[in-house]
Parts: C-alpha cells; sequence; structure tokens
C-alpha cells in the first residue's frame, strides 16, 4: 500500500507567528507586505520623474533581496448584482437602467474575465547555519531585522506615493498563502 503524505510536509512552512511573520521549515523567516500602488499613467511627466527617482533610490537602498508577487484574483460580482437586484424601483426607467446595468455587468464578467490585482513584496531573513534551531533571543534579533527592512521599503516607497502595509493579521496571511498555491 502506498503511502500518502500530507499537503503540510510538502508545504514550506513551519508555523506563522503572531506578528504576521512566517518560519520556514529551514528556520528562515519571511515578512509579507502588501503594496497599494499609485496609477502611474494619470501623473504628470515631472511627476512621472520623481517617481522613477524615488524608485531607484528604493532599489538602491534595498540591499537586501525582495521578491516582487503580483496575485490576480477573478472579481465575484455577484454581491454587486444582487445589491441592484434587492432595490424595488418603483420608477420604471431607473428599473431598466437597473437592468441594462446588471446585464453590462454580467457581459463584462463574461468576456474580460474581471479581476484585480495585488501586489506584495516578500523580505526573507536567513541564519547562516540553517541546521540549528533558534532560540528566542535569536529569533527575536531576526525579527527585529525584518521589520528594519520593512520600515525601510515602506519609506522608499511612500516616497513613489505607494502605500505599504504589514501584513500582521493570521488569518489574513493563511488566506494570501492559500490564494498563492491554490491559484
Amino acid at each position: 500500500m502506498k503511502k500518502i503524505n500530507s499537503i503540510q510536509k510538502w508545504l514550506p512552512f513551519q508555523k506563522i507567528l503572531d506578528n504576521g511573520i512566517i518560519m520556514l521549515k529551514d528556520y528562515s523567516y519571511i515578512k509579507i507586505l502588501k503594496i497599494t500602488p499609485i496609477n502611474y499613467n494619470l501623473k504628470s511627466n515631472l511627476e512621472k520623474e520623481a517617481i522613477l527617482n524615488s524608485y531607484k533610490l528604493f532599489l538602491k537602498t534595498c540591499n537586501f533581496d525582495i521578491q516582487i508577487l503580483i496575485q490576480n484574483t477573478k472579481k465575484d460580482l455577484s454581491q454587486n448584482i444582487s445589491k441592484i437586484n434587492k432595490n424595488n424601483y418603483q420608477n420604471k426607467k431607473i428599473k431598466k437602467i437597473s437592468e441594462e446595468y446588471i446585464n453590462y455587468i454580467q457581459t463584462l464578467n463574461n468576456n474580460k474575465n474581471v479581476s484585480s490585482k495585488n501586489y506584495f513584496i516578500l523580505i526573507k531573513n536567513s541564519q547562516e547555519n540553517k541546521k540549528e534551531k533558534l532560540n528566542l533571543e535569536k529569533e527575536k534579533i531576526i525579527i527585529n531585522k525584518l521589520n528594519e527592512k520593512y520600515f525601510k521599503i515602506k519609506e522608499c516607497l511612500n516616497r513613489c506615493g505607494n502605500n505599504v502595509m504589514e501584513i500582521n493579521n493570521k488569518k489574513e496571511l493563511i488566506e494570501i498563502l492559500y490564494n498563492f498555491y491554490y491559484i
């Protein structure tokens, strides 16, 4: 009989700490940052130049490895449609407009597969001897280093106009990881 391994053995995660930092099985740590980008195309040429210069500074300042991930998620428009349907409009013109709008949303969703993008930066801090299990003091040092990197990234990307948030909620972190592996 063939032995079946569980998915937990395959995944590289050992545990998620209360502060949202992920400990991997090799005793390295990862912090995930969510980035809300600006719409670069709407900026003037002068603003674009300033943004690019700030981004160059970000790349020069971050003298550590980062990973940029873009997550595409299909939008579920059923809630939007049900909200429109809930309103029992008495006015025939408004009712007709709302029905046409629902048809438009459904057609758009079917033809273009409406989706949203989430942007993340992963920062990792590894220890030199990966076989050695960390004690609490060494773990605190690594977490502090990850937080320093987070603040450096946040400061630099804020200059570009982007909003940077650390993911420190376990539930949200698990959902993000699930979407990375599921999709």
